[in-house]
Parts: C-alpha cells; structure tokens; sequence
C-alpha cells in the first residue's frame, strides 16, 4: 500500500512531485509559529509595559518624600556599560517608613529597558534633584514599595507594538489562506475550474453553443447546487473577508497613527507643544476616527444582520430570457425595505499621462424584486420566489484587458435600527443567439 506521505520529492519535467499534505502542514505550522510569536509577544508588551504605566498614571497614591540620596547605577550590556539614574527617598505610608532608589514606572520594577547607553542623560536626570528637599511621589496601593518619582507615557513603547502587530498580520492572514486551500493544489484547481469552464460552455438542454470570446465562462456560478432551484449564486465578497481586511486597515493606520499622537500629547503635557506637528496629524486622526466607523459599520452589518442567500433556475441568462430567482435573508430583522436588482455595470481602465485610472459607472438597473415594512423572525428566514425577466436588448457579459461589461443580482436591505447594507451576487448574460427574440 501506497504511504499517505510522501517525504521525498522527485522530478516530473519542470515541476516536483510529493506530498502536497506535508507541504501544506508545513506551511500552515510556520505560519501558526508567526502567530503565537505576536500574539506573545503583544501579551508580554501590555503586561510588562503598557499595564505598570497604566497603574502607575491611574492607580498609584500621592505622598510626600524626602531626598536623601542620588547615583547613576551601571551595568554591563552587549555594546558595553549602561546607565540609568536612580534617586533614593523616604517616605511614610500607614507609618511605616520606606527607604526605596527609584525614578519612573521602568526603575521601580527594574525593566531593562530602564538602562540606557547616555550618562549624559542619565546625569541631567540627577540634577533635577537636591539631597533633603521634599518632593511628590506616587506608591502602589496594592504593594507600598513600589513608589516613583515621576509619571507619564513613554512614547516609544507604542512604536514597539508593530513589530507584535506584524507577525499576527502576516502569522494569522497566511493561516487562514492555507487553511481555506487546504488539500488543494494549484494544478487541481487549474484542472477543476477548465473542467468547470468546459462543461459550461454556455451550453443549454445538452447541446453546447460555440464559444464566445472576451465572455466568462461562469464556472464559479454553476459549480454550487441550489436547495430550491438549480444553482446557488456566489456573494462577490464575503461579509466576513470585508470585515477582516477593514480591521486590518483600521489597525495599521491608527497604529501608525497612535505613535505621532501619542508624541504630541507628550510634548503638551511636557510644556513643550508642537503646533505644526498637532495640525499636521488633524486629517490623518480624521481619516483613522472614519476608519473605526466604518468597522464599527461593517462588523453591526456582519453580525447583527444574516446570510443573504439566492439562486436561480439556470444560467447563463439570455437577453430576453425568462427565469426564476429564489431570495432567502436570515435574522431578526424589523426590515423597511427589501429590494433585488438586476444591474449592469461597465467598467474602463485607461492611461492619463503616466497614471493607470479605473472607472466604473452603472448603464443599467431593473427592480426585479421590492418588498416593505416585514419582520424576520430568529429561525425563520424570509423567503421569496421570483419571475426574473432579463432584457431584450440587454449588452451580453465581457471582459478584456481594458473594459469589462458585469451583470449583478444585488439585494438591498434598509433595516430599522441597522445599517443599511447591499449584497452582490455576480451572473453572466450570453450574447442573443435568437432564441429569446419576442
């Protein structure tokens, strides 16, 4: 008996053959690596950095202190000595009196971030401080020996987060690709979608039509059976694809974004304000606050609003052709209005001097469908059988390299109380072979 596996490769002309399984285990467990690195690496950020600095601003007690010392500690680092200025207080909590050598958030719980490669630096920090003065102070309420003599974000740490914030893009954005083509390589799917376009072929009651160029052939439509009728068309864009690669942008651009306004806080708080720098970020905060509208928008229409489901008692369609459509919408919905449409939209790609442009318009649009004022009970979806009549004159389906003519059904929802949303579903109409004519 053959192994499930292969281990080993071998030559079959140009290509080399051996367990795809293995391959795809491989590439899903190097991606899965890159994953948890971030999602580690992003938990130990919030832990060790962003939390004690949390605590340190919000939840740590005011109290008065007493100078009695100040030193430049040192220690030995991989391109030689750090240093990191450390100044020594006492101070009375619940009257008992504590003698701790601190500065900020990193010195009190002695991170290594805290020492740095500048005695210059370190040394301006000392002299900010005269032994026997009396000065102000933040303790832990939970542990009293923690204390610092200083609060405030350090900038710097939100510059870190890309680097944890990029390995769970590329970690979990390659996972879910490998997990989604699993067991499918690209010579299968080549194979099956030839096969899918040439047992399409616009072919009708078992005699096939000649083809068409510039025309697709549709084999993603017709390559998933109806419950009701013939085939269940395809959503052109999953609800949930949407939402993920919106979060994606919103997560990068506010990221990004975060680093310059937290600089700018900083230098308010500081004293020290940046003009130019505050209405520079104004239209870059602006795009990022429309940025976690429009996720807040897309993730209400994901997961408060259902499937959208429709199929169709044949296809290709024919100008002139009569067919029915069968419409199914999920939820719990108080629905205003619930349309479908038959839409045509034509799309042109030029150069303009040195600059590549895509234009899209829509030339067409029948109402195939409207219904108002309905609810949609949880569990038991809305329903609807409709005679769908596509135009005489209607342009055929066309794809080139420089203008494409599509053909959609798409259904549009006004919800009471929800976003209002519109769902795509591609179809092909074939140019009139005259069996159509009226």
């Amino acid at each position: 008996m053959a192994p499930r596996l292969r281990y080993y490769g071998k030559k079959r002309g140009d290509r080399r053959t051996g367990s795809h399984t293995l391959g795809s285990a491989a590439d899903a467990l190097f991606y899965a690596i890159f994953l948890l690195i971030g999602c580690g690496g992003l938990a130990a950020l919030i832990v060790f950095l962003v939390v004690p600095e949390w605590r340190v601003n919000n939840e740590f007690v005011e109290c008065t202190c007493t100078v009695t010392d100040r030193q430049i500690a040192e220690k030995e680092g991989d391109d030689g000595k750090l240093y990191r200025a450390e100044i020594e207080i006492e101070y009375e909590v619940g009257g008992v009196t504590h003698v701790k050598r601190t500065y900020d958030s990193a010195t009190a719980w002695d991170r290594p971030g805290s020492y740095a490669g500048d005695r210059e630096a370190a040394q301006q920090i000392l002299d900010q401080f005269v032994v026997g003065e009396e000065r102000v102070c933040w303790y832990d309420p939970a542990d009293s020996n923690k204390v610092v003599l200083v609060r405030g974000n350090r900038w710097w740490i939100w510059i870190i987060f890309i680097i944890p914030v990029s390995f769970i893009v590329i970690g979990g954005g390659g996972l879910i690709y490998r997990l989604l083509h699993w067991g499918k390589s690209a010579e299968y799917r080549a194979a099956m979608a030839q096969r899918g376009a040439d047992r399409n072929g616009f072919s009708r009651n078992g005699r096939p039509d000649r083809t068409f160029p510039n025309i697709p052939a549709g084999a993603d439509i017709t390559n998933s059976p109806g419950t009701t009728l013939a085939y269940r068309l395809p959503i052109s864009a999953s609800p949930g694809w949407k939402l993920f690669g919106i979060l994606l942008v919103c997560l990068f651009w506010n990221g990004i974004v975060s680093v310059f306004v937290v600089i700018a806080v900083s230098g308010h708080l500081e004293g020290k304000p940046e003009w130019f720098l505050d209405v520079f970020l104004i239209p870059f905060v602006a795009v990022g606050i429309g940025l976690i509208f429009l996720f807040l928008r897309q993730f209400l229409v994901t997961t408060g609003i259902g499937p959208t489901m429709v199929e169709i008692s044949d296809h290709p369609l024919a100008p002139g052709g009569q067919y029915r459509l069968f419409v199914s919408q999920t939820g719990r919905l108080q629905v205003n209005s619930l349309v479908a449409s038959l839409v045509c939209q034509e799309e042109a790609t030029y150069r303009q001097g040195t600059d590549t442009r895509t234009e899209t318009r829509e030339v067409c649009r029948e109402e195939v469908f409207r219904r108002e004022a309905f609810d949609i009970q949880r569990g038991f979806p809305f329903e609807a059988d409709i005679e769908l009549t596509v135009p005489h004159g209607a342009m055929h389906s066309f794809k080139a390299e420089h203008n494409e003519i599509q053909w959609n059904l798409i259904v549009e929802g006004d919800i009471a109380g929800w976003p209002d949303y519109s769902r795509c579903f591609p179809v092909i109409i074939r140019p009139n072979d005259g069996r159509n004519e009226p």
